[in-house]
């Protein structure tokens, strides 16, 4: 079985075609969570698997079997390579004994809990480390001990997701196919994709995927059309996530099969809509414009997924110069849990402001009846900027086309928004818009590609 595998800046989910139907992975009641985990305790990395005498045993045997299939092939294979891949098999086999075991999924995964119960559990306990949107970071230039961080905590998801697709459908999961975006985050140009599809592959195998490939998003969800179209006709597929924008060109329809001609990214999504309402809505409650506190504090409070930045916000001694009531805010935004509380507070916010004029966010957590009132013009005031550059990369695609297709495609979560759907629109107005399921457009594109890999 080849799982197809969403695995988002905001949301991740998965899915599979059994039967020629497109089939979900459930996770509890939702066929996605957030991409969120929180490990109770200090989270384990991959390689802490602790491998008993008769786990050493089995080890020795598939490390001698693997030497003897190398030596028949003629492919040579070090002896790292071998113990790896036979270490691989050791532990994927225990974690799937143990499932088989009747113990929630959360104990055998260290403890972990993933989604909105992490964020949940997070908030209850008061401790340990919640870590959230790691995608964000896959691209950046990371110190060799924060790769290995990242890298594990990808793992747990992976792992987190092939197992409960394994329980779900009843077989085994050895393969699939991982959505990537065009252009990744990054600090680091075009080796910044190149270290976020090695850190997402090396996780995959360490998650017990034996096999794994990689298809952009948007022709992801260029097939997904396809397949529901009857007619072949030239489309131009939006998609717009969490952390990316992707464009792809494509001829989809009819009994030819899809053909993408070519493909665009920007690292730009809601999160960065996020950012600036946190930083126009929230952060003046905190001081900001209002006092001497540096911008850069307000914006590292802001940026929950990146954990140095939530550290050095933590570490900030924020003194008498500080006018009240802000000091004292601040530092109630520097207990635990209290940055990633703002933050859902923000996401919540551009959710509900997208389907109504006004909103209020409650931050009693932050002082008794504190409340942030939102206006919906303010919210399209905070997405600008990233409409700016939304609108720069669709006009780069219309004018490398030459002329508009005839239709768009959006998908996407944040293809929900009416202002992303006008500025869409505005950027091919002859085009028919179709708009595509915003959470599984891409996932269920995935599961189709991953079917034909089998």
């Amino acid at each position: 079985m080849k799982l197809g595998i969403d695995f988002g800046t905001s949301n991740s989910a998965a899915a599979a075609v059994v039967d020629g139907a497109i089939v979900p992975v459930q996770f509890g009641a939702d066929a996605q969570f957030k991409t969120s985990v929180y490990f109770p305790e200090v989270m384990r990395e991959p390689e802490d698997f602790t491998l008993t005498s008769a786990q050493e045993y089995q080890l020795d045997q598939l490390i001698d079997a693997g030497r003897r299939d190398a030596q028949l092939s003629g492919h040579a294979r070090t002896e790292e390579a071998l113990r790896a891949a036979a270490l691989r098999v050791v532990r994927r086999e225990w974690m799937e004994a143990q499932m088989r075991e009747p113990r929630s999924s959360a104990a055998l995964l260290q403890n972990a809990v993933y989604g909105e119960d992490a964020l949940d559990a997070y908030f209850a306990e008061g401790e340990g480390n919640l870590v959230q949107s790691p995608k964000s970071m896959l691209g950046y230039d990371l110190h060799p001990r924060a790769k290995q961080t990242i890298t594990g905590i990808a793992t747990h998801i992976l792992e987190h997701i092939r197992l409960t697709a394994q329980r779900q459908l009843g077989q085994p999961v050895r393969a699939a196919t991982l959505g990537r975006p065009v252009q990744f985050r990054s600090s680091m140009g075009d080796a910044g994709n190149v270290q976020a599809l090695d850190i997402l592959h090396a996780a995959a195998l360490a998650a017990g995927f034996d096999a794994v490939d990689f298809l952009e998003e948007p022709s992801a969800a260029a097939m997904r059309h396809h397949a529901a179209s009857d007619a072949r006709h030239e489309v131009v597929v939006v998609d717009i996530g969490g952390g990316t924008t992707d464009v792809a060109h494509a001829d989809v329809g009819g009994d030819e099969a899809p053909r993408v001609r070519r493909a665009w990214g920007i690292a730009r999504g809601g999160t960065d809509i996020d950012l600036a309402l946190s930083l126009a809505g929230f952060m003046p409650l905190f001081g900001r414009g209002q006092t001497r506190v540096p911008n850069h504090h307000y914006t590292d409070a802001a940026t929950v997924h990146d954990l140095a930045r939530q550290r050095d916000f933590a570490r900030v001694r924020f003194g008498d110069k500080v006018p009240q009531p802000f000091r004292n805010r601040l530092h109630a935004l520097q207990e635990t849990s209290n940055t990633a509380r703002l933050s859902r507070n923000v996401e919540r916010s551009k959710i509900a402001l997208s389907a109504t004029a006004t909103h209020v966010a409650d931050l009693g957590y932050i002082e008794p009846g504190l409340r942030a009132e939102l206006q919906a013009e303010g919210l399209a005031t905070a997405a600008g900027g990233f409409l700016g550059e939304m609108t720069v990369l669709l006009d780069q695609v219309a004018a490398d086309i030459g002329h508009d297709p005839e239709a768009v495609f959006l998908t996407g979560g944040m293809s929900r928004a009416p202002y992303v759907r006008e500025a869409v629109a505005a950027a091919f107005p002859r085009s028919r818009m179709v708009h595509g399921d915003p959470s599984f457009g891409v996932v269920q594109g995935l599961a189709l590609a991953a079917a034909r890999g089998n």
